[in-house]
């Protein structure tokens, strides 16, 4: 059976300003590298070759950023969304390029362990039309909520205010072409949206067979910098430790626990607690990294400790008085200690930006 990808890395980012100001939030890293390549890494580990991934038309920042797929062995074709107008319409102006192949939707800035093999292996056993994976969060109302009767899903509603269920449906959805004829006919919804949700309801009451399975492992919507913190620390968590080529560890610095020292990376009189990883090109000199931290590429941080964060590419931290936690610094960001006299805090911070001071 020839499979399909069809991959979601549109939309605004909203809820992850300021960073997506300047940045797709498909493109933001987690345990330094983009999120987006996890859902390709997944497509691929599938043996799906073809993988489509529908983008704003008015910027070719995805494209420049992830090629021709040759570095995955997949080929991708962009898909040129004219506004985000739901990820029904997604599904929508992918049609042409799908044509009448099986395919998995995956959501580019979900992330699930675990690949997706045993999800496509579920499809074919089942003769269902559409098969949705099921997460059990703990804010359902957040996502696409199923009712479940007698092991059947009988509704799918969008952001309901009154959940069903425990569950969402997660970002990895299988169809066949009957998803189509759904997203052609349902209306936008009261947000102007063609809703995912609305148009698996079309297809249960139109009688097509939906399958579906729970997610056993863990799955992350990083919709928000929180999503994005526990995203990272539980890739961290799963990553091997590693010291690539041209990295200086010197006498006075101690490395523990699962640790990825990228390449040339220099550790002086420094403490790395891991799991952590420290960018390439990256210093960290008199300092203290702690557990589930990510340090961008070429980054320098002196004096200071950073636990629990993302510190994206080119970032500076510099006498910091107190330990940096649970943070997201974008890329080029400084912090650095005040000189002279009288000693104040000075911010120049962009639209949306959230700080906590002591």
């Amino acid at each position: 059976m020839k499979w399909k990808a069809l991959i979601a890395s549109g939309g605004k980012g909203t809820r992850l300003r300021p960073i997506t100001h300047t940045q797709n939030k498909h493109l933001i890293p987690i345990a330094n590298k983009p999120i987006l390549h996890y859902a390709i890494e997944a497509a691929s580990a599938a043996g799906i070759k073809d993988v489509g991934i529908v983008t704003n038309a008015d910027s070719d920042e995805v494209p420049r950023a992830i090629g021709d797929g040759s570095k995955w062995g997949v080929r991708i074709t962009y898909i040129l969304q004219e506004a985000p107008l739901g990820l029904a319409h997604v599904v929508k102006i992918a049609e042409d390029y799908i044509g009448g192949d099986n395919f998995v939707f995956y959501l580019g800035d979900n992330m699930v362990v675990g690949g997706l093999n045993k999800y496509l292996d579920a499809f074919s056993k089942s003769g269902a039309n559409c098969f949705l994976t099921l997460a059990k969060v703990k804010d359902p109302e957040r996502f696409g909520v199923p009712e479940i009767k007698d092991g059947m899903i009988v509704r799918v509603e969008e952001k309901p205010k009154t959940p069903r269920s425990r569950y969402a449906v997660a970002g990895i959805y299988i169809y066949d072409s009957s998803i189509f004829k759904a997203v052609n006919d349902i209306k936008p919804s009261g947000r102007g949206e063609l809703e995912i949700s609305d148009a698996h309801q079309y297809l249960i009451d139109h009688k097509y067979k939906i399958g579906f399975s729970e997610i056993t492992g863990w799955w992350k919507d990083t919709g928000k910098p929180t999503d994005l913190l526990e995203a990272n620390r539980l890739v961290l968590e799963n990553t091997d430790p590693l010291i690539e080529s041209g990295v200086e560890i010197d006498a006075g610095s101690d490395i523990a626990g699962r640790v990825v020292l990228q390449k040339s990376c220099k550790i002086r009189n420094s403490k790395v607690r891991g799991p952590a990883i420290i960018g390439e090109g990256s210093t960290i000199e008199n300092g203290y990294i702690g557990p589930f931290t990510s340090i961008g590429a070429g980054s320098y941080v002196a004096n200071s400790e950073v636990e629990y964060s993302i510190i994206l590419k080119g970032c500076k931290i510099i006498d910091a008085g107190m330990r940096i936690e649970g943070s997201l610094l974008g890329n080029d960001v400084e912090i650095v200690r005040a000189d002279g006299k009288p000693r104040v805090q000075r911010f120049m911070i962009g639209d949306q930006s959230r700080v906590e001071v002591a």
